[in-house]
């Protein structure tokens, strides 16, 4: 099966329009003629073979709607191209019923773009089974409170590194609304000490074993150590959250597997050299949900995170602020999305504020998320972001016109 790494992608006015042709290298005068075309929501294709390009282009101009491919593709001098398709909702499903009859891979491309338009749905509420804890999905916004136990934590400077103060805080955390709690014992920061598994886990244990007798609300454990997310499934976790979407350690898939934990897939890398930002980011996510279906995991279960996170995740301000405003398209990977951006230096660098006056910059980021059908959001002050999230989800979960007989 050919992966034409299909995704919906977000163009707001005529300059975003052309610069996304631009990119596919689309001819000067057919950009001019489709430049007011895509302003919404175009579907693009990437890397896809000139063969099956051609009959897509032919199919979707059938349709009455329209395709920007390489400008060599109509004379044959290129083996492949990326193609920018415009329409409406109808010409979309038409496509992938005619697609469905097609060669070259594309009876597949046809399934994957029904099962892209039905994600692009409004969500339904669905219950999310976490090794006997349950969270309902779909319904509103979650929140993850965070709790770190280490002692060089970028955000706390390890004020909750003692059992006594770890126990307080989560507990405090719930209080405020927690929907999840987040605990992690090694820091992400930029040239962090690292942390080998025995220490870590030295961290988590007592922590761990008093909370979940306690708690009422799912644990999950920040960690990309397979050994630390044995242990900390073994003794009754309810979920795994991986800063490197389970590529770093290749047995954490299967030890998410082996207990049926839902999993936390976030995008990262070395450096922040991209060929493509979301493209780039689309694939690697696509590889994390890869890797844990081998083992078993579906739907919910795998939930997806972009990595907001400056240098430390592979990114830099500006790619942090291109994915906030790209939010929108990770829903076309059909998995529930999870957004970190509490006290981040994407926050710090825009707004030049310490980290202990970053509130009112995560609460903008926190409704941005909102809007854009994020399904949780992992924050350290979870009264504030409850509060405005609460307020966010009225506005943008409501069902548009219902109470009303006009728009």
């Amino acid at each position: 099966m050919k992966d034409y790494s299909l995704r919906w992608i977000d163009l707001n006015n005529e300059m975003e329009a052309k610069k996304a042709m631009q990119h596919i290298g689309s001819d000067p005068g057919g950009i001019a003629h489709m430049v007011g075309k895509p302003i919404g929501r175009a579907l693009k294709l990437e890397n896809v073979p000139l063969p099956a390009a051609h009959i897509i282009k032919q199919e979707m101009l059938s349709l009455g709607g329209d395709a920007a491919v390489h400008r060599n593709v109509i004379v044959n001098k290129i083996e492949a191209t990326d193609i920018l398709l415009v329409g409406t909702t109808k010409h979309f499903r038409r496509l992938s019923q005619k697609l469905a009859a097609q060669p070259f891979g594309l009876k597949d491309l046809g399934k994957s773009l029904k099962s892209l338009l039905e994600a692009l749905e409004p969500p339904k509420q669905r219950v999310l089974s976490c090794r006997g804890k349950e969270i309902v999905l779909g319904e509103r916004t979650l929140i993850m409170g965070i709790l770190n136990l280490t002692p060089d934590s970028f955000s706390d400077g390890g004020k909750f590194n003692t059992f006594e103060h770890a126990i307080k805080q989560a507990e405090a955390l719930v209080e405020q609304g927690a929907d999840i709690l987040d605990i992690g014992a090694e820091s992400t920061r930029l040239k962090h000490d690292p942390v080998s598994a025995e220490e870590e886990w030295n961290r988590l244990e007592a922590v761990i074993k008093a909370l979940l007798p306690r708690l009422s609300i799912p644990i999950s454990v920040d960690t990309y150590k397979s050994e630390v997310a044995e242990k900390a499934l073994d003794a009754g976790v309810h979920m795994i959250n991986d800063i490197w979407g389970l590529q770093k350690d290749l047995k954490m898939a299967e030890v998410a597997g082996k207990y049926q934990a839902p999993v936390i897939v976030m995008h990262n890398q070395e450096g922040n050299s991209y060929h493509h930002v979301m493209g780039d980011m689309m694939a690697f996510l696509k590889k994390s949900i890869h890797l844990a279906e081998e083992q078993g995991l579906t739907g919910d279960q795998i939930i997806i995170d972009p990595g907001i996170g400056g240098t430390a995740f592979g990114k830099s301000l500006d790619i942090d602020l291109e994915i906030m405003s790209r939010l929108g398209e990770f829903r076309s990977l059909g998995h529930p999305i999870l957004l970190g951006t509490s006290r981040k230096s994407m926050i710090g660098q825009t707004l030049n504020l310490p980290m202990e006056e970053r509130l009112e910059g995560t609460l903008a980021t926190s409704v941005v998320g909102v809007a854009a059908g994020v399904d949780i959001l992992r924050v350290h002050d979870v009264q504030a972001n409850k509060r405005a999230v609460q307020m966010a989800d009225a506005i943008y979960r409501r069902k548009r016109g219902e109470n009303f007989s006009g728009a």
